[in-house]
């Protein structure tokens, strides 16, 4: 058991995952399973790394002001990780593996299907080197279906999995598919995955067996559609998009207010989600009586007449500023909110408080600056104590304190350019 600065264990500390995913849905797992405590080896290809080391700019910048090969997509998604090259194309990369899995909790990929099984390091060849194995597997469509063979990514899953017709303003706004600004489809397929590995892992701990998490992106998107796929499957209505408007709720949108300072135009986000709720915003608002009005007295009778309420509310809206408005909702207990820049998310008192960015020591910046996992554990706290490695930082250590290599070993493996 490993005890950090502030005397407590992490939660996965003494777990081990050799992480051969690249890019996001996977990094974003193993990333958060890093700041669990799980010590995360993560394989790159010698001379090139993860994709995303290069998808910028941004890029991270050396003390003269020039860019670095660190882009700012690999630093966010790759803290707490150590970095291990190795050529899984020749078979002493792939020996190398072997080598690693036998002292590994957690195996996860994000290759094509079928791809694992040509470098001999598929399910069933760790699975018998390690019966205690949990592996992953990412990927666009899964190991089953018709299209388990095509490559699958976030952008047209968001397409293919619904997610785009249903986001963006409404058709008859000159709306059209509209994409989410983050790739959600990764995230919430990295999150599922992270999921099911705490779960196989348990069940490992309990029995002694490994198993195979089958993790796909399409799945994951479909799952998301959360209340709208209910909806439809419920009513056989295939719902539209909405633009910043909820499905079910009104009135729950994005609403013009009076003018900024500057003469622009300004907005705030109103998210009235019961009837006590929307009989106090219309006291707030001045306007009692839509509060008592059959149309609107109830949620489902405003969403079956949203068309007549919206119109009436975004006049009254426009008569107040956004400060005004918002002091006036929060001292009432009415939800809503600010649509912030990034510039103002970071610098927003509570974002501050709850310790969202975390200063990194890292080798080519000793102060950077990135997003700090959300996850707050009163027993176990999540890490903070390695900054996104460069590429191949760990290999020689890892190779000599987990595999116990010699360095002839180390420098015939390099000489060879497996790592």
């Amino acid at each position: 058991m490993v005890f950090r600065d502030n005397g407590l264990m992490n939660s996965l500390e003494g777990i081990r995952i050799l992480d051969l995913s690249r890019v996001l849905a996977g990094p974003w797992c193993t990333q958060t399973l890093a700041d669990l405590g799980a010590d995360v080896i993560k394989i790159e290809r010698p001379g090139a790394g993860d994709d995303t080391r290069s998808w910028g700019p941004p890029f991270l910048k050396d003390a003269d002001g020039h860019d670095t090969a660190e882009a700012a997509y690999y630093l966010g998604t790759n803290r707490n990780k150590r970095s291990v090259t190795c050529d899984i194309a020749q078979p002493a990369g792939q020996a190398l593996i072997r080598d690693l899995v036998k002292h590994c909790d957690v195996f996860i990929e994000n290759f094509k299907v079928g791809d694992m099984a040509r470098y001999g390091l598929d399910y069933d060849s760790l699975h018998a080197l390690n019966p205690r194995l949990v592996y992953c597997s990412v990927t666009g469509f899964g190991q089953t279906g018709p299209y388990r063979e095509r490559a699958g990514y976030d952008y047209a899953i968001q397409g293919m999995g619904g997610l785009m017709s249903i986001t963006g303003e409404r058709d008859d706004l000159g709306g059209g598919p509209q994409k989410v600004g983050v790739a959600v489809a990764d995230l919430f397929t990295g999150m599922y995955a992270t999921v099911a590995i705490l779960a196989a892992l348990r069940h490992a701990e309990r029995t002694g067996e490994g198993q195979h998490v089958d993790t796909a992106l399409l799945d994951t998107q479909v799952a998301m559609l959360a209340n709208l796929g209910a909806n439809y499957l419920v009513s056989g209505k295939v719902p539209g998009r909405s633009g910043n408007a909820h499905q079910n709720i009104v009135p729950y949108q994005v609403f013009e207010v009076a003018p900024a300072l500057d003469g622009s135009k300004d907005h705030l986000i109103l998210a009235v989600g019961n009837d006590g709720q929307y009989a106090k915003f219309c006291t707030v608002a001045g306007h009692p009586e839509l509060a008592t009005d059959p149309r609107f007295a109830k949620n489902q009778d405003r969403v079956r007449n949203r068309a007549e309420l919206v119109p009436v509310l975004e006049r009254i809206m426009k008569t107040r500023s956004k400060a005004d408005w918002l002091a006036a909702l929060e001292a009432a207990k009415v939800p809503c909110g600010a649509i912030n820049n990034l510039a103002e998310v970071f610098a927003d008192p509570q974002v501050q408080e709850r310790g969202m960015v975390t200063t990194w020591q890292h080798p080519v910046k000793p102060d950077l600056r990135l997003v700090s996992s959300p996850i707050k554990l009163s027993a176990t706290p999540v890490r903070a104590d390695l900054p996104p490695p460069l590429l191949g930082q760990h290999t020689d250590e890892v190779l000599r304190a987990v595999l116990g290599y010699a360095d002839t070993q180390i420098e015939a493996l390099r000489d060879g350019e497996v790592i």
